[in-house]
């Protein structure tokens, strides 16, 4: 045992470690063989065990064409996944493929390289087809298990169960880098190493990035030797990075370690939050043992689903404490701001401040005074840490469990001040409030004594594994308990909260002065522009309406209505806090005062859309003039007419609105044009740029108003119309049809292709998974263009082309397979999508079909 602390001599240094290129080792395991392939799908280098997987020794498969050694079904497959893999950092998986004629079935392991693909082949094991089910069973446990330590140790043995291993860790980081195993299950025999720590360096920086990448790190057998890549350098004199690679070498140096342990097989899986590294699932096992790529698979998604589950966990407690503090400092804030003693006040709080962040001792240091609660260094001591402080935080806060390694004075008050959280204030010269934790000496047990032995190599000296895991004892003195995520968010919200009252009690005149002062202005001008542009309508509706009346009272009469058509315009954009206003709303409180009771006699179709304030009072006195010339003149003057409204958007977005009367008495068109027909006929074109089409038939008044897209507002987002599948297709220039069929049998590849064609400008994608499903769409619509994918599991999209061909929509098929042999002479033009495919090649085959393809602006 050795007891260290701030003074401790420094350790060897373990960088050498951190820059070994464990990516680059230039062989795989031997339980499966290699192939990496170019983008165009030549064998650019082979493992060089592959004659035992293929026949054919890895020096003839270079250069050759990997289509020609492998199955037509293999190579589709593996297509469908590229496209899944496209621009992603992530390893797909087939299982029991038959890749190879004549051989037997395998599991491939797909990744992106950069100069194209690297395929892993190992035997497939189809006794292990229900592991994905006990993970699914396992996860269905883990979820209901609420206390921590439970969670870890149940997860250590469904773990176990699932892999056989003679032991499995959970193995947690800290933040220098070392670890602790938190929980553990083992066969009945072997030593335990629950509760012990692993140095830092027994995982280097390089491996913890490689661990964030490839979740899951396979060692089948310590004691087997590489396989190589044949050629071990690309023409550019570089070795393959198998970083992605599910079967990748390992560093001598880890298989000593290994040795050294007793391990002959080990698994681990990586547990993230956020992405980074938290901890790890760590599987060992006496013996060399391979676990197939099924069973590997399970237990990676129970390593993500770990990760998702302690993420959550720790994102609810994180929220709850936010929360908590939330509360807390407004309570702060609103008594500091309604006292008007600024930060001064803070010295009534500082009592629920140090119990909130679990203090031994808070020192509040304002203006030169300091102001204490609990245990506190001295002033002096206060003093020196503040000139540190100035040298170091820039504004944020800082936390240190251990103030006597990086400020020496402090070793003398470590029982009361190991550990410091610092909170700036927003004052100059900086204030700070001071949260202490006493020194808290604790016993850590390491698996080994961490130390490495240098020994002399090749290149040098070298930090040898080390030989024995042992338990050994160290006291750690001069430390504090760590300030954990809960604590430094807690001080920054604190942090923010008074930065937040410095800044309101310094500028509460000012901004009250300017805020009056600007809103005065605003009222004004707002004032004198609604003043003169009522001033302005109501003059032109006076003058206007005088030729349509033959009376005092008549005049009156329609005036009023005019006006009271603007007023219930007006009223509609209050109700809705200035924002846009429904059409519906407006043409249903239009035809109020004629219909009553008789709501049946209008009938509005089509989806609603709601119209921005500036385009309201122009848009309801149409609406108002149409209503008004139905009850006196068309389809509302008897009992029994009918007014239909249909709503609309054109494939622009633009508003349609058609209004078709029937059940009236018969019309004639006007032998004069008064107001209201002027209002009718030319306001939406005049100030909306719109148009207004009428006509009057005998039977009925039939019109049809465009209003275009940016006087409309979606639900969806401000200013951003989602205009309904038009029945044409699009105007060339304007984008890809409007309705596209896709017929794709992969969920993945589908939601991909269907981004890419929104992104492209279609309006609407409608897809299918099979033949049938396709042909049901076929019958309640009728696409301006489909893409097909040829191979649809059970069949294939041959009897959906030739229905497409009979109805005369143009079609593109898409395939996984290397060639187009399948395509009929009757389809021999059709042009055909290969497997992967982006944006281009469909632009392409698009331009094949005459469909017009520029992106929409």
């Amino acid at each position: 045992m050795r007891e260290t602390g701030p003074g401790a001599p420094n350790q060897t240094d373990l960088s050498a470690c951190d820059r070994e290129p464990i990516h680059l080792l230039g062989g795989i395991q031997p339980f499966g063989f290699l192939l990496a392939i170019s983008p165009d799908w030549e064998i650019r280098r082979a493992s060089a065990n592959a004659a035992e997987w293929t026949g054919i020794a890895p020096e003839a498969l270079i250069g050759t064409e990997a289509r020609d050694i492998l199955d037509g079904e293999a190579v589709h497959e593996i297509r469908s996944r590229l496209q899944m893999l496209m621009g992603t950092a992530h390893v797909e998986s087939l299982f029991g493929l038959h890749a190879f004629p004549g051989r037997a079935p395998v599991d491939v392991a797909v990744h992106m390289a950069a100069d194209g693909f690297v395929l892993e082949f190992e035997r497939h094991a189809p006794e292990d087809a229900g592991a994905a089910a006990a993970v699914r069973d396992a996860i269905g446990r883990l979820q209901n298990i609420a206390d921590y330590p439970a969670l870890c140790r149940s997860v250590t043995r469904h773990l176990r169960a699932l892999s056989g291993f003679d032991r499995v860790m959970m193995y947690r980081f800290d933040e220098d880098g070392s670890g602790e195993v938190v929980a553990e299950a083992a066969r009945a025999g072997l030593g335990s190493f629950l509760g012990q720590r692993f140095p830092a360096s027994d995982i280097p920086r390089q491996a913890r990035a490689l661990y964030e990448r490839n979740t899951i790190r396979v060692i089948a057998d310590a004691t087997a030797l590489p396989v190589p890549i044949v050629p071990a350098l690309d023409a550019s004199g570089l070795p393959l990075d198998l970083s992605m690679s599910v079967g990748r070498a390992v560093s001598p140096v880890h298989l000593e370690y290994l040795r050294n342990m007793g391990v002959a097989a080990s698994l681990s899986v990586s547990i993230l939050r956020q992405g980074r590294l938290w901890g790890l699932l760590a599987c060992h096992n006496l013996k060399p043992c391979t676990l197939s790529l099924a069973k590997r698979s399970a237990i990676d998604f129970l390593g993500q689903m770990l990760s998702w589950l302690l993420e959550s966990r720790e994102r609810e407690a994180g929220r709850a404490a936010e929360r908590v503090a939330y509360e807390t400092h407004a309570r702060l804030a609103d008594a500091l701001l309604s006292r008007g003693s600024g930060l001064a006040g803070l010295a009534d709080h500082l009592a629920p401040l140090r119990a909130q962040m679990e203090a031994d001792g808070l020192a509040l240091c304002l203006g030169g005074r300091v102001t204490a609660d609990g245990d506190v260094p001295s002033q002096e001591a206060l003093h020196s840490l503040i000139t540190l402080l100035e040298t170091r935080s820039e504004g944020r806060v800082l936390a240190m469990d251990s103030l006597g390694a990086i400020h020496p004075p402090a070793i003398a008050f470590a029982a009361i001040g190991s550990g410091m959280l610092a909170v700036p204030l927003p004052r100059s010269p900086r204030d700070w409030i001071l949260f202490f934790r006493k020194e808290a000496a604790r016993k850590v047990t390491w698996a080994g004594r961490p130390a490495k032995a240098l020994e002399p190599s090749a290149d040098g000296l070298r930090l040898s594994p080390r030989k024995s895991f042992e338990a050994w004892e160290e006291t750690v003195r001069g430390r504090s308990v760590p300030w954990g995520l809960t604590e430094t968010t807690l001080a920054e919200s604190l942090r923010v909260t008074l930065l937040e009252v410095a800044l309101r009690l310094a500028d509460r005149a000012e901004r009250a002065f300017h805020a009056a002062q600007d809103r005065q202005e605003l009222l004004i001008a707002e004032l004198n522009h609604r003043v003169r542009n009522i001033l302005s309508l109501t003059r032109g509706i006076v003058a206007q309406s005088r030729g349509g009346a033959d009376s005092v009272a008549e005049f009156s009469r329609i005036v009023s209505q005019r006006i009271q058509a603007l007023s219930r315009a007006h009223d509609q954009i209050n109700d809705g806090s200035g924002e846009s206003v429904s059409l519906r709303s407006m043409i249903l409180r239009e035809a109020e005062a004629y219909l009553g009771v008789s709501r049946e006699r209008l009938i509005i179709e089509g989806g609603d859309v709601t119209v921005e304030p500036g385009a309201v009072a122009t848009l309801a006195l149409v609406l108002h003039e149409m209503i008004t010339n139905a009850a006196k003149y068309g389809a509302l003057l008897g009992s029994h007419g009918l007014i239909r409204i249909t709503i609309g958007r054109d494939a622009l977005g633009a508003l349609v609105l058609d209004w078709t009367e029937s059940g009236g008495p018969p019309v004639q068109a006007p032998s004069r044009r008064g107001f209201g027909s002027t209002i009718i006929e030319r306001t939406i074109p005049h100030e909306l740029n719109g148009t207004a089409d009428l006509d009057y038939r005998p039977d009925g008044l039939v019109a049809r108003f465009t209003l275009p897209a940016q006087h409309l507002r979606d639900g969806t987002g401000e200013g951003t119309p989602q205009p309904l599948p038009a029945a044409a297709p699009a105007a060339s220039g304007a984008g890809l049809p409007d309705t596209v069929l896709l017929v794709e049998d992969n969920l993945i590849i589908a939601l991909e292709t269907e981004d890419l064609l929104m992104n492209l400008g279609a309006r609407s994608v409608e897809t299918a998974a099979s033949a049938e499903g396709a042909f049901r769409l076929l019958q309640e619509l009728r696409p301006d263009l489909a893409i097909l994918d040829f191979n649809l599991g059970r069949g294939n999209s041959v009897p959906v082309a030739e229905r497409l061909q009979a109805m005369g929509v143009p079609f593109v098929f898409a395939t996984g397979y290397g060639e187009a042999s399948f395509i009929s002479d009757a389809m021999e033009n059709v042009p055909v999508l290969q497997k992967p495919f982006e944006a281009d090649s469909l632009l392409a085959a698009f331009a094949r079909l005459g469909t017009p393809t520029t992106a929409r602006p």
